[in-house]
C-alpha cells in the first residue's frame, strides 16, 4: 500500500523502488532501444510535439541522453531484459519541478494542466492543479469543441485530455495542445505562463515557446531532449503507468511539500 501523508526524501525514494515507478521498472531494454531508434531514424510519433531537426540522428546519443537524465544502463550492447529508471534522478527532477511551481504560485500565473496518459497520471496533474488553484494561481480553461484526428480536447478536472468514443484517450501527439494554444491565440486572450504536462502536450507545449515541465518514461526519450537543450524546463523520469494510480500519491505528496503548496 502507498505510505500515507508526506514522505521524507529517503521514503520517497524506497517507495518508488518498491512500486517500480523507478528502479527496476517494467518497460524493457528492448523497448525502450527501439524507441531510442525510432526518434533517431526521424519518426515523428516519437517526437512528442517537438522539432528535433536532424540534431538526433544518432540512436547511441540519444542513449547518453537517457543515462544521464533518467539512468537507463548506459551500455550500448546491452540489448535485452529489465531496464532501469534511478530514483535518485527522479526526486531530484521532482525538487526542481517544485520550484517552478512554486514561482508559478507566488507569482499567481496562469497554468494549463494535461495529460497524454490519463490512466496512470491524470491524479498526479489534478491535485497539482488544485493546490495551484488555492495558491492563487489561474487554472486555464480549454476552449470548447476542439479536436484532432483521434478525438476530442476535453478537460475534467482541470486537466485537458484526449477523448475518443466516450472513453479518455492515451496519445503520445502534439497535436491537441497546439490545438488549445491555437485557439487562445485566436481568441486573443494570453497563453498559458506554464503547462504542466506529460507526452507530446509537454513537448508541444514547450516547443511553442511556453514554460512546460512534465513527466516522461524511459521508452519516451523526446522530452528528455528537449530538457537537454532547454525547450522543456523539467522532465521527471517515471515509469508512467504502474499497477495502481495511487502509487503516486506519495511522490505527489513530496511534489507539493517542497513547492510549498501543502
Amino acid at each position: 500500500m502507498p505510505i500515507p501523508g508526506t514522505p521524507s526524501r529517503a521514503e520517497l525514494v524506497e517507495h518508488l523502488v518498491r512500486t517500480r515507478i523507478a528502479g527496476d521498472v517494467a518497460t524493457p531494454r528492448e523497448n525502450n532501444l527501439s524507441h531510442y531508434r525510432k526518434l533517431a531514424n526521424g519518426d515523428r510519433n516519437f517526437w512528442l510535439g517537438l522539432e528535433l531537426g536532424d540534431r538526433w540522428t544518432d540512436e547511441q546519443d540519444v542513449l547518453a541522453v537517457m543515462a544521464e537524465r533518467v539512468g537507463v544502463n548506459d551500455d550500448p550492447e546491452y540489448r535485452y531484459g529489465q531496464d532501469t529508471i534511478d530514483p535518485e534522478l527522479t526526486v531530484a527532477a521532482l525538487e526542481r519541478m517544485a520550484g517552478r511551481l512554486r514561482k508559478a504560485a507566488d507569482g499567481g500565473q496562469r497554468v494549463l494542466f494535461a495529460t497524454g496518459h490519463p490512466g496512470g497520471l491524470l491524479d498526479v496533474h489534478r491535485a497539482t492543479a488544485a493546490a495551484l488553484r488555492t495558491a492563487g494561481c489561474e487554472i486555464v480553461v480549454v476552449p470548447d469543441g476542439l479536436q484532432t484526428d483521434e478525438g476530442y480536447v476535453m478537460q475534467f478536472a482541470d486537466v485537458a485530455m484526449l477523448e475518443h468514443g466516450a472513453t479518455l484517450w492515451h496519445t503520445h501527439s502534439g497535436e491537441p495542445m497546439k490545438a488549445i494554444l491555437t485557439a487562445l491565440e485566436r481568441l486573443g486572450g494570453p497563453l498559458p505562463d506554464l503547462v504542466v504536462a506529460d507526452h507530446g502536450w509537454a513537448g508541444y507545449a514547450g516547443q511553442h515557446g511556453v514554460d512546460s515541465v512534465g513527466y516522461a518514461d524511459s521508452n519516451d526519450p523526446a522530452l528528455f531532449i528537449a530538457e537537454s537543450e532547454g525547450t522543456v524546463q523539467v522532465t521527471v523520469p517515471l515509469d508512467d503507468h504502474v499497477v495502481s494510480p495511487r502509487y503516486y500519491d506519495p511522490m505527489t505528496a513530496y511534489l507539493l511539500a517542497e513547492a510549498g503548496l501543502s
